[in-house]
């Protein structure tokens, strides 16, 4: 965690919140006839349809995307655990990103090109339109190179957001995260900030009131149309009233058709109802968590109050099979002994998505995360050449206690051992995890 981590994820989110909030309703008291996109189609149209269409359309899906997950978690994550249903999401979100950057540029174009759109285009167009193409870019980076995100991001990413409304963000769900996950957060933070001060605002602005306004007659400048009759204003509001009756027919049969089908949707998600064995077996499950929360809050509480924390007899410890534990930092770890018989510390939390690596070691030294298939060197902590890995798993302080608890070795990570390590004095040694390691590590 960097000194920067608290404010872009913490700090960041709720000021874009509050500039979103205050600044929408502040340029709608002050200045409400700019509350529009200030539609440029008069001044040049050719470009507008194959820019505007694959933009709108590939966001709106995108949207869609991002939104059902953070929703309804439970839904969303019972859905990608079908593998064929998660690739054909991921296709179809790529594809959406592609739509959408493709579109983004041809307005882009548009804007830059020509030359009555330069003469009303200010810098924060400018500055929108860049931040939205560098925004769609990461997002197509992270699908492209950590794939499967719509399964990995229900247990990180939509807890994380959640937890932001209801005011209890946990950060550490996403500073574990690899740096274009992280950019890609902190980027659509800056353009909510953004959004009351652009052209952005937009999207608040619903033209309902178009349902009952007054008929408008358009008269044409142009000898060609000359020719074409002006319909009347009866003709134009028998029109406008077919129109919303339509639309008040259309709304009652969708409702009526909801009323029909609501409680077996209800029933669907909901599941069946359970007998009472089973609600005893969900309680039992649910009292479980409880205990597995009450374990980790006293491991980490002996974690604030003990200089070593103890790891395992120095004689139960082998090279190729480890020994789980919890570290200062709360995460998990694996301890080994080396050739020379002495403690192998290392960190089992992977470096590219945060899953544990499994403790087996391989022919080759190696140790294996399952998630996405990345090796690492036990001896160095480097993963193998083109994993999804890419940064190593560090190596963690460790130090020998005799049995009457005084110290017999110890080791910093990177560091030499410092102690006398001959075979008697090993003899009943217990491998310990030591705090000062751990607080010149976080230094």
């Amino acid at each position: 965690m960097t000194a920067l981590d608290p404010f872009l994820f913490l700090g960041l989110p709720y000021l874009a919140l509050t500039l979103l909030v205050v600044g929408s309703i502040w340029r709608f008291r002050t200045n409400r006839f700019s509350y529009s996109a200030l539609s440029s189609q008069f001044l040049e149209r050719r470009q507008l349809l194959w820019g505007s269409a694959p933009w709108h359309i590939g966001l709106f899906i995108v949207l869609v995307g991002h939104l059902i997950p953070l929703l309804a978690p439970g839904f969303w994550k019972a859905l990608v655990s079908h593998p064929a249903m998660l690739l054909a999401i991921e296709t179809i979100g790529v594809a959406a990103g592609m739509m959408a950057l493709a579109g983004l540029l041809v307005l882009t174009a548009r804007r830059v090109f020509s030359g009555p759109l330069q003469r009303i285009t200010t810098v924060m167009d400018l500055v929108i339109l860049g931040l939205l193409i560098l925004q769609v870019a990461l997002g197509l980076a992270v699908a492209l190179n950590h794939r499967w995100g719509a399964q990995w991001s229900v247990g990180t990413l939509v807890p994380y957001l959640r937890g932001l409304f209801t005011l209890r963000p946990d950060m550490e769900l996403v500073i574990a995260l690899p740096p274009l996950v992280k950019l890609h957060v902190v980027g659509a933070f800056v353009i909510i900030a953004l959004i009351p001060f652009s052209r952005l605002v937009h999207a608040f602005s619903l033209p309902v009131a178009y349902l009952w306004r007054p008929p408008q007659k358009v008269v044409w400048n142009n000898p060609r149309r000359w020719a074409v009759q002006p319909r009347s204003v009866r003709e134009l509001e028998e029109g406008r009233r077919l129109f919303l009756r339509g639309v008040g027919a259309t709304a009652t049969a969708g409702l009526l058709m909801g009323v029909g089908v609501a409680d077996k949707l209800v029933r669907f998600f909901s599941g069946p109802r359970m007998e009472h064995e089973e609600e005893i077996a969900m309680l039992r499950k649910k009292l479980e968590r409880l205990e597995q929360t009450a374990e980790g809050r006293e491991l980490e509480l002996e974690r604030k109050r003990k200089e070593f924390i103890h790891v395992a007899a120095l004689a139960e410890l082998n090279g190729s099979d480890g020994k789980y534990f919890i570290d200062y930092e709360m995460r998990p770890a694996l301890a080994f002994k080396d050739g020379d018989g002495l403690p192998l510390l290392i960190s089992a939390k992977c470096t590219h998505l945060g899953c544990t690596v499994a403790g087996r070691v391989d022919p080759q030294g190696r140790i294996l995360c399952p998630c996405h298939i990345s090796y690492f060197d036990i001896a160095t902590g480097r993963p193998n050449p083109g994993s999804p890995a890419k940064a190593p798993l560090p190596h963690i302080g460790w130090a020998l206690l005799d049995p009457s608890g005084a110290v017999i070795a110890q080791k910093a990570p990177g560091g030499p051992v410092e102690g006398e390590v001959t075979p008697d004095r090993l003899q009943g040694a217990q491998v310990y995890i030591a705090k000062r390691f751990a607080e010149e590590g976080r230094a």
